[in-house]
């Protein structure tokens, strides 16, 4: 598949770059960010996945986060891309914003109009990761994934519906029970259509529940005066006691006067790069 090189950056060694390519599973052009640190240059290299939130594009990490130092340090590679297919021309696609384009909620969409396109899961589990390992130094034995929101939501089920396939997960301030959320339930009913059972296919705290024995480290960092949080989108306690309940180990930082910004991700994103490499670099 033909990658069209956007932009090429210098950084900490390494270079931040962008394509574009056609979509199989979305059917349109997308464009992702990817990193290659300095050890790109001599040898294969592990893939970390950071997905974002809603609203956000390829280029709000790479530019807001702060990543790129640790990234480099620890050799990692990683790929962001795009929150939703974009200009497919659906009706009704660019009219909120927290539905449509931006807002792909990482899942396969079975409703008409959006289930043509709305195929974030398997772009980002399948077809982003089979073009990554085909065109970069990266171990396809060695993937990671972390997110932030929406992305935190998209992180943790891409992982908990994967056992094995992702050596480590993270999340900054997740959607951690979107079956019981505002934004859940409008996003879920237009994606995937009345039935909530269906749903659950797509919401961590249920995920968790049948997560087999398999070893699986969960770092989540929430901001303890993000408003999303206050305002019930999040619901990061269903996901601990469900976790607990299962014994799936769950790191959970409260972290006194941090938001939902990325200024609360850049604060903690080099303990998460950290969180990852321990395990990728194993």
């Amino acid at each position: 598949m033909a990658l069209k090189q956007i932009s090429s950056n210098k950084c900490f060694g390494g270079l931040q770059k962008v394509f574009e390519h056609d979509s199989v599973e979305l059917k349109c052009k997308m464009k992702f960010a990817i990193y290659l640190p300095p050890k790109a240059e001599s040898g294969k290299c592990p893939a970390l996945y950071w997905l974002s939130g809603l609203t956000c594009t390829e280029q709000n990490f790479i530019s807001k986060s702060g990543y790129h130092q640790a990234a480099s340090e620890h050799g990692l590679v990683v790929i962001a891309p795009d929150t939703s297919p974009r200009g497919c021309n659906i009706k009704g696609e660019d009219e909120s914003w927290d539905f449509g384009t931006g807002a792909g909620f990482y899942v396969n969409a079975t409703e008409d109009p959006w289930k043509t396109n709305y195929r974030m899961y398997s772009y980002v589990t399948e077809e982003l990761p089979q073009l990554i390992n085909a065109n970069f130094p990266v171990d396809p034995q060695r993937m990671s994934i972390f997110g932030h929101s929406m992305g935190g939501h998209g992180a943790l089920i891409c992982a908990l519906k994967n056992p094995g396939k992702y050596k480590s997960v993270s999340a900054f301030a997740p959607i951690c029970n979107p079956v019981h959320c505002p934004w859940g339930k409008k996003v879920f009913s237009g994606y995937l259509g009345t039935d909530e059972n269906k749903w659950k296919a797509y919401d961590a705290t249920y995920l968790v529940k049948s997560y087999p024995d398999t070893q699986l480290d969960i770092l989540i960092d929430q901001g303890k005066d993000d408003q999303f949080l206050l305002d019930g989108q999040l619901l990061p306690e269903h996901f601990i006691s469900a976790s607990s309940e299962k014994k799936i180990p769950v790191v959970f930082r409260l972290q006194e006067g941090y938001d939902h910004s990325y200024y609360f991700i850049a604060t903690f994103i080099a303990d998460h790069i950290r969180h990852h490499a321990k395990y990728l670099n194993a």
